[in-house]
């Protein structure tokens, strides 16, 4: 039986790895119950192409919710200045003061970038909309 467990669990994770340059989208379960208020978005310029996002969100979001609002945030300013994909440097995220924050990290390019963590900018943002995500 531990066997087949452990057969089970080595195929969610091998299922859950996207092949390289595959484009994806980490969205949030969404439970009707939660109450998520998405309190504001800070976009810095770092250089060039490279783009911090700090997003805060009070009521109940739990991490993936703050870091998926960072995503919209990064896909749509993506298109805004032009660009169709992004790539993901890293997020972090914290619970300070009564807020989630996340403070993410992206690269913006008009090509899909090589790497794992990357985004198509418009099938992101429409997900974002159909998912009511505010952006930028």
């Amino acid at each position: 039986m531990k066997h087949a467990a452990l057969i089970t669990l080595s195929a969610l994770a091998l299922a859950a790895c996207a092949p390289n340059g595959e484009v994806s989208r980490a969205a949030p379960v969404v439970d009707e119950n939660r109450v998520l208020n998405y309190a504001g978005i800070e976009t810095r310029l770092l250089d060039g192409d490279l783009v911090q996002f700090v997003v805060t969100m009070t009521g109940e979001p739990v991490s993936t919710d703050v870091s998926y609002y960072a995503e919209c945030a990064a896909a749509q300013y993506s298109l805004i200045r032009g660009y169709g994909f992004a790539r993901h440097v890293r997020t972090n995220v914290e619970y300070k003061g009564g807020q989630w924050l996340g403070d993410a990290v992206y690269t913006i390019s008009a090509a899909l970038p090589r790497g794992l963590k990357t985004i198509d900018a418009e099938v992101t943002v429409q997900n974002c909309l159909e998912d009511k995500i505010p952006m930028v």
